[in-house]
């Protein structure tokens, strides 16, 4: 089974200065770069949302960023509008190397649900396509790096390992947000799914 490197979301809006920016989220990309090389395929996701999506506190009346509603997916974090479709913010750090991406697969598009992971919307349920992709590659091993640890690469890890891939998440090349504990939280149900932490 070969290799592939999954880069989770290096988007202006999650960087400093974003609309929802991780704190130091720029400080991976020289180290993401870097190991690029060293992996038989290279995919990169991008959360790109349309306006006025659902998963945006703007979307609901008297509701503030981080609040959390129930959708019929379950519950549901409401963030600041970020990622729009073609707009700055959603577009890759200019620092990250895209022109060794051999895919680039966009997530969160529909504007009733969100998409945390790479490989399902959170209704846990319908697929980006990205597992038929690694399948039909042969890619078996998978490395994750990105933003935000305790969101897209924590959720992309754990869907990763169900499916019956061989998972490290290089927690050096990630950033969190920590949302509550949220980041303490991501670790433990990684390493319970059976992912590897390094």
């Amino acid at each position: 089974m070969t290799h592939a490197l999954i880069v989770i979301d290096v988007q202006n809006d999650f960087c400093p200065g974003g609309a929802l920016a991780v704190p130091d989220g720029d400080a991976i990309v020289p180290g993401i770069n870097a190991i690029m090389r060293d992996f038989d395929a290279v995919i990169l996701t991008q959360d790109w949302h349309p306006a006025g999506h659902s998963s945006f506190a703007s979307s609901h009346e008297g509701k503030a960023p981080f609040d959390t509603v129930e959708m019929p997916y379950g519950p549901q974090v409401l963030w600041p509008d970020h990622c729009v479709q073609g707009s700055h913010g959603a577009a890759f750090h200019d620092r990250l190397a895209t022109d060794s991406a051999d895919l680039v697969l966009r997530k969160g598009h529909d504007p009733a649900i969100d998409s945390y992971s790479a490989f399902f919307e959170n209704d846990q349920e319908t697929p980006t396509g990205l597992h038929g992709y690694l399948q039909l590659r042969g890619l078996g091993t998978l490395t994750l790096v990105g933003l935000a640890t305790d969101f897209c690469v924590g959720f992309s890890a754990v869907d990763a390992a169900r499916l019956g891939y061989d998972v490290t998440v290089r927690q050096d090349l990630c950033r969190g947000i920590d949302l509550d504990g949220s980041l303490g939280a991501a670790l433990e149900r990684m390493a319970q799914a059976g992912v590897q932490i390094v």
